[in-house]
C-alpha cells in the first residue's frame, strides 16, 4: 500500500516537473525590455501607443496592471520572444486576459502566435506570418465572435463555427486547449464554449469526395414536383372580364372643351371583378423522380493529415490589432504544454475578476451619489433664485406704491394751488367792486 502511494506521489511529482512553461507575463517590473514596439503604422501617422496600467477599476493597483491601448482609431502591433519551441507530440495552451474597459465598440482583443521565420519585431504588421490566431473581436452589434484561425500550408483557415466572446468592461479570460489528437478547446473564465475537431470545424483538408465530373442529369429526368391538372377547365366568360373599367364616379372638368380638347372621357381603373390570367390548379406529378443529386466519388486528391495541430516553430507572441475607442487591457499571459499549470495560474485572473467589480460597483454608486448631490443642490439653487426673484419683485412693488403715494401728493398740491389761484382771482373782483363804488359815490 505505501509502496503504490509513493509510486503516484513520484509519478505526480514528475509530471509537475515536465509540465513547460515557454511563455509567461504580467507585466511587472522592466517589461519594455520584453517587449518590441512596432513602427509599421508610424508614416501613416497611426500607430497607437501602449502603457501599463491596471485601469479605472481594480483589485490591486500594482498586481493587476496590463498592457493597455490609449488612442482611438489607432493599429497597435507589438510583440515579444521567448526560445523556440515545437508541440510536437504535446499539449499547447495559450491562455491571456481582455479587459475593455472602455465598453468597446469596435476593434480587436486577439494575439498571434507566431514562427521564427518571417517575423520582424520592429515591422510587424498585419501580414506578417503567424500560426494561430486567437481571441476576441467586436465590432458593433453583428460581430462579436473568438477568433481562431490556424495556418496550414501557408494560407489562414477561419473556424465554421461561431464562438461568441465577452463584451462588457470587465476583465475575461481567454484559454486555448490544442492537443496533439487533432482536437481543441476553447474556455473563458474557466468554462468551456466549445470544443471539437480539426478536421470537421476547419476547412483546412480537401474534402474526402468530390462530384463526379462525368456524371450529367439524365435527359428524362423530371424534378417538377406537380403539374397543370389536364381536366381542370376554365370558366365560361373569364376571358370576358376587363383588367380596367370607366370609373364612374368621375366627372367631366367644367373647364372641358370638346372642340378644343377632343371627346371627354372616363378615366380607367382596376376591374375589382378581374381575376387574372386563367391558370389551372396544379396536381401532384405521376412521372417526379425527386431532385437529382449529383453523385459522389473519391477526391482523388484528398490525403488525411493527423499533425494539423502540429507547428514545429513557435518564437514570438504579438498583439496586432485596429481599434476605434482605446482603453482595453491585456494581461496574465502564458504559454504552457500543462493543462493544469494554466488553470494554476488563472486564478490570478479569477481573483482580479471578483474583486475589479466590487471596486466598479463602489465607483458607480459614487458617482450617482454625487450625481444626486449636483442635481440636489442645483434644485436649491433654482428655489433660492425663485425666493431671490419675489423678494425683488416686492421691492418693485413697494417702490411702485411709493411713485403712486408721491403722484398723489404731487396732484393734491396742484390742486391746493389751484385753489389758492380761485381765493385771489376772488380778492382782485373784491377789489375791483369797491373801486367802482367809490366812484360812483364820487
Amino acid at each position: 500500500m505505501k509502496f503504490s502511494l509513493s509510486i503516484a506521489v513520484l509519478l505526480g511529482l514528475i509530471c509537475l516537473t515536465s509540465a513547460k512553461i515557454y511563455f509567461q507575463e504580467t507585466f511587472d517590473g522592466d517589461w519594455e525590455k520584453r517587449w518590441v514596439k512596432s513602427t509599421s503604422k508610424e508614416s501613416e501617422n497611426a500607430q497607437g501607443k501602449w502603457e501599463v496600467s491596471a485601469g479605472k477599476f481594480y483589485g490591486d493597483a500594482q498586481a493587476d496592471k496590463g498592457l493597455r491601448t490609449t488612442e482611438d482609431a489607432r493599429f497597435y502591433q507589438i510583440s515579444a520572444e521567448y526560445p523556440e519551441f515545437s508541440n510536437k507530440d504535446k499539449t499547447l495552451v495559450v491562455q491571456y486576459s481582455v479587459k475593455h474597459e472602455q465598453n468597446i465598440d469596435c476593434g480587436g482583443g486577439y494575439l498571434k502566435l507566431m514562427p521564427a521565420e518571417g517575423v520582424d519585431q520592429v515591422k510587424f504588421h498585419g501580414d506578417t506570418p503567424y500560426n494561430i490566431m486567437f481571441g476576441p473581436d467586436i465590432c458593433g452589434y453583428s460581430t462579436k465572435k473568438v477568433h481562431l484561425i490556424f495556418n496550414y500550408k501557408g494560407k489562414n483557415h477561419l473556424i465554421k463555427k461561431d464562438i461568441k466572446c465577452e463584451s462588457d468592461e470587465f476583465t475575461h479570460l481567454y484559454t486555448l486547449i490544442l492537443r496533439p489528437d487533432n482536437t481543441y478547446e476553447v474556455q473563458i473564465d474557466g468554462k468551456e464554449v466549445a470544443k471539437g475537431s480539426l478536421k470537421e470545424d476547419w476547412d483546412m483538408l480537401l474534402p474526402k469526395e468530390i462530384k463526379d465530373p462525368n456524371a450529367v442529369k439524365p435527359a428524362d429526368w423530371v424534378d417538377d414536383k406537380t403539374i397543370p391538372d389536364p381536366a381542370d377547365k376554365k370558366p365560361e366568360g373569364w376571358d370576358d372580364i376587363p383588367k380596367e373599367i370607366p370609373d364612374a364616379s368621375a366627372t367631366k372638368p367644367e373647364d372641358w372643351d370638346d372642340e378644343l380638347d377632343g371627346e371627354w372621357e372616363r378615366p380607367l381603373i382596376n376591374n375589382p371583378e378581374y381575376k387574372g390570367e386563367w391558370q389551372p390548379k396544379s396536381i401532384p406529378n405521376p412521372d417526379y423522380k425527386g431532385e437529382w443529386i449529383h453523385p459522389l466519388i473519391p477526391n482523388p486528391d484528398y490525403f488525411d493529415d493527423d499533425t494539423l495541430y502540429l507547428y514545429p516553430s513557435n518564437k514570438f507572441v504579438g498583439i496586432e490589432i485596429w481599434q476605434v475607442k482605446s482603453g482595453t487591457i491585456f494581461d496574465n499571459f502564458i504559454i504552457t504544454d500543462d493543462v493544469a499549470e494554466a488553470a494554476q495560474f488563472a486564478e490570478l485572473t479569477l481573483k482580479t475578476r471578483e474583486a475589479e467589480k466590487k471596486m466598479h460597483d463602489r465607483l458607480e454608486e459614487e458617482k450617482k451619489a454625487e450625481e444626486e448631490k449636483k442635481a440636489k443642490e442645483a434644485a436649491t439653487e433654482v428655489d433660492t433664485e425663485g425666493d431671490d426673484d419675489d423678494a425683488a419683485a416686492d421691492a418693485d412693488d413697494d417702490d411702485n406704491a411709493a411713485t403712486v403715494d408721491d403722484d398723489d401728493a404731487g396732484d393734491d398740491d396742484d390742486d391746493a394751488k389751484d385753489a389758492d389761484d380761485d381765493d385771489n382771482d376772488a380778492t382782485v373782483d373784491d377789489d375791483d367792486a369797491a373801486s367802482k363804488k367809490g366812484k360812483d359815490e364820487l
